[in-house]
Parts: structure tokens; C-alpha cells; sequence
């Protein structure tokens, strides 16, 4: 058996860090640790030299001293065949991945699809193996928040975790989310900007999470006191189901002049089925999709005109957030890396340096990407 020589290549330290950076080892940790009493030019200088050093902080060191385990559980109520496909997704979990790596920490990825998974995730997640756990793609009622609850494991959701009859989210539940309805409002009001009279939406599923809830609420509003009827189908988010919802809508109203599409995976279906029953866009359909997916958005035929949501920002959010009641859990409070209005622009009114680790609503604003579609 031949053993391979171990690299005696240096790793960089943290003292390599400060000196390049030009600022003390104390302030580089601060930095490490998402503390909030470092100037933003500054933490900019100090990751900066950290991505172009490749420096990891000693995991093993800081687990001996803080007791914590470095490794986060994002979980994702979501098929994983799904997760993978939708480019949304793998936004989003960069950046959770790289904040999460900025403070030495790690994810473990977890999926749940079938009514056993609550059980081995819950198993898991109160094992001591975790400091703390992302969770996204909650359905209305879905169990995994009560198992939040019971644990008592710092968590931070992706969407609002709504209860089966809508009430919001429980006490204590942090979420960072999207503006899903001010999103939508704004590609229904382009399209009747535009002088669509008739204009459709494919919606996300009855079951989706949160946000396909809000996405028709955002068309409804726009559209509440027009004289045309709503017109309103059902797709599942995927490609097929954006194509199949379109035909089914054109068969039902072939006068349709418009269409606003919950996402851009599905608006790409939908464009395709357009193009195939011979309907020119924007000329006899105009389509708005949401998400701003460029490499869906900006390879289309048209290119879409679309509603643009920051997915890698969230998943920094998230990060950041969950970092942040992780310390105040564990430590005195002026130990807890604050994420405080001044520092982000995607804070809501209501969080403060004090209510932060208390479950604020952190929004994530939208804005509309015009395109030839539209």
C-alpha cells in the first residue's frame, strides 16, 4: 500500500488576515463572528482578503472553547429531484453555503418527501448534531415548525411558516421572505400599463408554500375592481407545469391578451406553449414572469420580462440571522453578531440591534426587469 506525503503547503492564519487587511486579530474575529461593530468598509476589506487567502478558521479550536458543533441543518421540504432542477434553489443555498463558510460554519443538507423523514429529522436535529437549522418550502401546517417548537433548536424559516388555517407564524419563528404580493402587483400592473384587458396568471399550487399564496394575492389586488373575470390556473412550479397551465388557459380563454406566471421556470413552459399554438409575444400575449432567473430570464424566446427577487441575499439573510439568534442562545448578548437596519436595506421597520434575535420579518424587496416579453 503506497500512502500519498502530506502537503506541507502553509495554511493561512488568522494573523495573515489582519496583517494583509491592515486591521487588528480582534477585528478580524469580530468580522469572523458577524459582530456589529465593524465599519462596512471594513468587513469588506477583511472578507475580501479571506476569499483571496482561502483562510478557514480552526473549527476544532472554537468548538472546545464555544461548545458548538459549526454545522447548521438546512432543511428543504422539497422533493429533491426538484431541488436540484430549479435554479431558484441552488441560488438560494449559495448563499446560505457561503455566509455560513464566512463564520466557519458548514451545512448539512436535509430533505423532507415522506411522512417518515419527520421523524428522522427531528431525531437529528434535537441529536446534539447542529447548532441550529434553515428551513424553506414549509407547507401551510407543516409539521417541521412544531418540531422547531418542541426542540427548541434556533431556526430560521424561508417564507412565513403558516398554520392550516393561515394564522401567521408562532412566537418566537424567524423568517426572511420575499415581497411575493408587492411583486406581483408589479407585473400586473405593467401588463395593464400596457393595455391588457385580459390577463391570466398561472399560479403555484393549493399546497405550495406561502409565496404562491401571496403571488395570487398581488394579482388579485391589481385586478379587484376590472371589469374581466380573474383568470386563474394551477402549475407545480416546474417547466411541464407552466407549458400544461398555459394550454389549459388557452383553451379556456382563447382571448387571453396577457399572463403573469408565479415563476420563471414555469413562465419558460408556458412561452413554449405560446409559441407552439402559434401566439406571437409580446404582440398577442404579453408574459411577466417572477424570480429574474438569468439564466432562464435572459435565454428565452423572447427574453422575460420578469420580477427580480435577490434568492442568493436571502439565503445570506437567513444565514445571517440564524447566526445571530445561534449567539444570543449561547452567549451574553453583547457576545450576538447583530444584523441591525443600517446594516442591510432588506430589514423590515420593526427589527432593531434589540428585537433581532426575537423573530423580526426580514423582506427581501422586488422589482420588475423589463424584457421583450412584456
Amino acid at each position: 500500500m503506497v500512502l500519498t506525503q502530506r502537503s506541507h503547503v502553509r495554511r493561512p492564519t488568522l494573523e495573515d488576515v489582519a496583517r494583509q487587511s491592515g486591521v487588528s486579530k480582534s477585528t478580524v474575529s469580530r468580522v469572523i463572528n458577524g459582530e456589529a461593530r465593524v465599519r462596512t468598509e471594513v468587513v469588506d476589506r477583511v472578507r475580501h482578503v479571506i476569499s483571496e487567502l482561502g483562510y478557514v478558521p480552526n473549527r476544532a479550536a472554537r468548538q472546545l472553547v464555544t461548545h458548538r458543533t459549526g454545522a447548521v441543518a438546512v432543511v428543504a421540504a422539497q422533493p429533491e429531484n426538484r431541488l436540484f432542477i430549479d435554479p431558484f434553489f441552488d441560488l438560494l443555498l449559495r448563499g446560505i453555503r457561503r455566509e455560513l463558510a464566512l463564520h466557519g460554519a458548514q451545512a448539512v443538507l436535509l430533505f423532507v418527501e415522506e411522512p417518515d423523514d419527520y421523524a428522522r429529522v427531528a431525531d437529528y436535529l434535537g441529536g446534539g448534531h447542529v447548532d441550529g437549522a434553515i428551513l424553506f418550502s414549509l407547507r401551510p401546517g407543516d409539521r417541521l415548525a412544531e418540531i422547531i417548537d418542541r426542540l427548541g433548536v434556533p431556526a430560521v424559516f424561508g417564507g412565513r411558516p403558516l398554520l392550516l388555517d393561515g394564522d401567521p407564524v408562532r412566537p418566537g419563528q424567524a423568517h426572511v421572505d420575499g415581497d411575493n404580493r408587492g411583486g406581483a402587483r408589479l407585473a400586473v400592473q405593467h401588463l395593464v400599463s400596457l393595455g391588457r384587458r385580459r390577463i391570466a396568471t398561472v399560479a403555484g399550487p393549493y399546497d405550495q408554500e406561502n409565496s404562491a399564496a401571496d403571488r395570487l394575492a398581488g394579482y388579485r389586488d391589481v385586478l379587484r375592481h376590472a371589469a374581466s373575470p380573474h383568470i386563474v390556473e394551477r402549475a407545480d412550479y416546474t417547466r411541464q407545469g407552466g407549458a400544461d397551465a398555459m394550454a389549459a388557459l388557452l383553451d379556456r380563454h382563447p382571448d387571453l391578451d396577457a399572463v403573469f406566471v408565479a415563476s420563471d421556470l414555469m413562465a419558460s413552459g408556458a412561452l413554449q406553449t405560446l409559441r407552439e399554438r402559434g401566439r406571437r409575444v409580446p404582440e398577442d400575449v404579453a408574459v411577466v414572469g417572477f424570480d429574474d432567473l438569468t439564466s432562464i430570464a435572459e435565454t428565452t424566446d423572447p427574453p422575460l420580462t420578469t420580477v427580480h427577487q435577490d434568492a442568493e441575499e436571502m439565503g445570506r439573510l437567513m444565514a445571517r440571522l440564524l447566526l445571530a439568534r445561534e449567539s444570543a442562545a449561547a452567549g451574553p448578548p453583547d457576545a450576538s453578531p447583530h444584523l441591525s437596519p443600517d446594516a442591510s436595506p432588506h430589514l423590515s421597520r420593526d427589527a432593531s440591534p434589540d428585537t433581532f434575535p426575537d423573530a423580526p420579518s426580514v423582506i427581501v424587496p422586488t422589482r420588475l426587469v423589463r424584457r421583450a416579453s412584456a
